[in-house]
């Protein structure tokens, strides 16, 4: 008979709430998207157009952020024991990767309108400006509290978007007065340039974060060396080592570990006590404690240390 392997913990993840803000920015980030488009290739204004192609970017995200949510919830199987979770970060990924690229593309664009300067249709620019501040601005609110709701790497990028184009479109509208003011074009691409290190530093932030979960760093959240001294502190343990802590997604974290323990001591109360601390205090709940001992347990150099030291 075929039995599905049992896993203590359900490795998927429903976010509803998620779910739903990502479906309602996607169709209206979207339609902004094709409004921007088409206004600023008809005011001919960089600083518009640069801000689209943030919006473009934001709609690929929020596809692929969409797509990790769906995925997450997918239950494992033989092949993918841990499930789809690690999912979300990769669009992370790519999304951060994303953004740089497209930074650095308006920031050259940028340098090129300072050179060869362009007429704009202030009037324009300024009434789609305006109306992407009001878009953005709701979705920045509406993010914002999902992300109070659901921890979710993706929702997160997809807020620093968003913020991003908050600032973008109070950076449009400032280059339309400017210019108006002023009479200087240039103040349209030096906008942009700064919109485009705006974009270029929420990429290289969102990179940083899903690449240390890639990398399987251990989350900036925990102190592993505390959890070392707590780990000692159980009755009966002696030495702890192979101690590994990662981040499978947000939220979802691992963590093994091998210890020495004294023979007099029932092993499984030691693994009991040893989970029951790293639940409560750290909340740590998907682990695997090896109990070893070095008279049995090959460890080279490490061991013999050891039993000189016990001795």
């Amino acid at each position: 008979m075929n039995y599905e392997d049992y896993h203590h913990l359900n490795h998927v993840k429903e976010q509803q709430t998620s779910k739903k803000t990502l479906w309602f920015t996607l169709m209206l980030t979207l339609f902004f998207t094709i409004v921007e488009i088409v206004g600023g290739l008809m005011s001919n204004s960089l600083a518009l157009l640069s801000d689209s192609a943030h919006m473009i970017s934001d709609v690929i995200a929020l596809g692929l952020s969409m797509a990790a949510i769906y995925m997450a919830a997918r239950k494992p199987n033989q092949k993918y024991t841990f499930g789809f979770l690690r999912f979300e970060i990769i669009a992370s990924f790519l999304n951060g990767l994303a953004l740089a690229v497209i930074a650095v593309g308006i920031i050259v664009e940028s340098i090129k309108r300072m050179i060869h300067p362009q007429e704009v249709d202030l009037q324009l620019m300024l009434l789609i400006a305006s109306i992407g501040l009001v878009v953005n601005l709701v979705l920045t609110v509406v993010l914002s509290r999902s992300t109070r709701e659901e921890e979710n790497l993706n929702v997160k990028s997809a807020l620093w978007h968003f913020i991003g184009d908050l600032l973008s479109s109070v950076g449009v509208i400032t280059s339309a007065v400017l210019i108006h003011v002023t009479g200087y074009s240039f103040f349209d691409p030096l906008i942009s340039m700064i919109i485009g290190g705006i974009i270029f530093a929420g990429g290289a932030k969102i990179i940083r974060e899903s690449h240390l979960i890639l990398m399987e760093s251990v989350p900036e959240k925990f102190d592993l060396d505390a959890i070392r001294r707590d780990i000692n502190g159980v009755e009966g343990v002696e030495d702890v080592h192979e101690l590994h802590l990662w981040s499978i997604s947000t939220d979802h974290y691992s963590l093994t570990a091998h210890v020495f323990v004294r023979e007099d001591i029932q092993p499984f109360c030691v693994i009991l006590a040893i989970n029951h601390i790293l639940k409560t205090k750290y909340g740590i709940a998907h682990t695997t404690i090896q109990i070893e001992h070095p008279a049995m347990h090959d460890h080279g150099e490490y061991g013999k240390q050891f039993m000189l030291q016990r001795a």
